[in-house]
């Protein structure tokens, strides 16, 4: 775990720029030294997560961010298959997507979700002069 020594390795698993953009921005004012590792849909979060080809050499994450709605594999298949893979089940997945249906909270705690976070639909980047 990331202390004021180690970096706090996040993965976040996001496929909208701008949502990338907010959580790079909220991180960046942390009080916790945090490394950031961006993926765009759940075929290239297992594929980090796991070590495979590209991402041989990628950091193990001590959280996931994981949106669900997600190109390729959707987030709801990436939370089922860390949660049932002995080497990953034990990082931290916290839920973070415009979802606010009680079907979606309830499938992701059943998934064995740590959290799940509603963000905001209607959120939008700024850029700062």
């Amino acid at each position: 775990m990331g202390t004021l020594d180690m970096p706090f390795q996040i993965l976040l698993v996001e496929d909208n720029p701008g949502d990338v953009e907010l959580i790079q921005r909220a991180l960046r004012n942390s009080t916790y030294h945090n490394y950031l590792s961006v993926v765009g849909d759940g075929e290239e979060a297992m594929a980090f997560l796991r070590r495979e080809a590209a991402y041989s050499e990628s950091p193990r994450p001590d959280l996931i961010l994981l949106d669900l709605n997600l190109p390729k594999k959707d987030g709801r298949e990436v939370l089922v298959e860390v949660k049932a893979d002995e080497g990953l089940q034990d990082i931290p997945v916290v839920v973070l997507t415009t979802s606010r249906t009680q079907q979606d909270i309830l499938a992701a705690y059943g998934a064995r979700a740590n959290s799940y976070v509603s963000k905001p639909a209607d959120a939008k980047s700024t850029t700062r002069p």
